[in-house]
């Protein structure tokens, strides 16, 4: 019988092994780890993401290619939760390049204010400020019956929704959504008040320095179209991916050493296997180098009692 808390990283084959590193640090820092479930949710596990392979869908106005080779194919799951726990009980969901520095069963137990779903702030700016960062989202399940996850991706190749707006929860009443304080969802920024640290800048993610990027750019060329148009000849000639170069070095190396000393203690504990890292590195979903970053790592200071 499940639970009724839990706690969903959404994933695909890409960031397998960031979403085990994360999972690891939702039990490893929670000082009530027995009182929730972590689960997966997996594109493999939802053929209806694989059955639009190659077909095009309503993005920021825009038609763009679905592909499920792209490092983010498994954002449509996130809205499955509420499902998955048959509508009862509480859920977290967050990406799975997010990792716990606090205790994620404080944010499980929050006093939710009537709002059935919350998300941090995605803008500062003024004409975004309703805009959902749904990366990391605190769901009461029973309210959220109207969501149909595989339906409404559906009707972003229908051209009946937009993925953008679905994605910041531009469809949602918003009598039914509330804001989480920015240290639950922490765009690449780890300080003292940060809770769940969140390395949101694709390029930069620390496991993946080096290696040839394999994402789809935002496209933010609405306003220019001669720089749009040379963005569609480039991917139209050299592939999605081609010309976009390579992951940067993470400009802050607490971040990089956060994520490699939980790898470590992954390792050490067995929660991931060396040859694990080993087929993800020649996969390129991990940058080559790792057991070299992995020795000059300082190990976490102990968890919180």
């Amino acid at each position: 019988m499940m639970s009724d808390k839990c706690v969903f990283i959404h994933t695909n084959e890409r960031q397998w092994l960031g979403a085990l590193v994360a999972e690891y640090s939702f039990r490893r820092n929670s000082a009530s780890a027995d009182k929730f479930e972590v689960k997966f949710i997996h594109t493999r596990d939802h053929p209806y993401l694989a059955a639009k392979e190659g077909q095009s869908f309503l993005r920021g106005g825009t038609s763009r290619v679905w592909h499920m080779d792209d490092l983010q194919s498994f954002t449509p799951l996130r809205f499955l939760p509420p499902k998955l726990m048959n509508w009862q009980g509480r859920a977290v969901v967050t990406d799975p390049d997010v990792f716990a520095v606090g205790d994620i069963y404080e944010l499980l137990d929050m006093d939710m204010q009537g709002a059935a779903v919350m998300g941090r702030h995605r803008s500062g700016k003024e004409d975004k400020r309703a805009q959902v960062a749904t990366s990391v989202m605190l769901m009461d399940c029973a309210r959220l019956r109207h969501w149909d996850a595989e339906a409404e991706f559906d009707q972003l190749f229908r051209n009946e929704k937009d993925y953008k707006e679905w994605m910041v929860l531009g469809y949602e009443d918003p009598a039914n959504i509330g804001y989480l304080p920015d240290c639950w969802n922490d765009f690449d920024n780890l300080d003292s008040n940060t809770r769940l640290l969140h390395n949101t800048k694709r390029k930069t993610q620390p496991w993946k320095t080096g290696l040839p990027v394999d994402y789809t750019p935002a496209d933010k060329f609405k306003d220019k179209p001669l720089l749009a148009t040379a963005n569609r000849l480039r991917a139209k000639v050299f592939g999605d991916y081609g010309l976009l170069g390579r992951y940067r070095e993470h400009p802050d190396t607490a971040q990089q050493d956060f994520f490699f000393g939980l790898l470590k203690e992954c390792l050490k504990s067995g929660h991931v296997s060396e040859q694990l890292v080993r087929d993800e590195m020649r996969k390129n979903h991990v940058r080559h180098d790792a057991f070299e970053v992995l020795e000059r790592t300082p190990d976490l200071q102990a968890r919180a009692a």
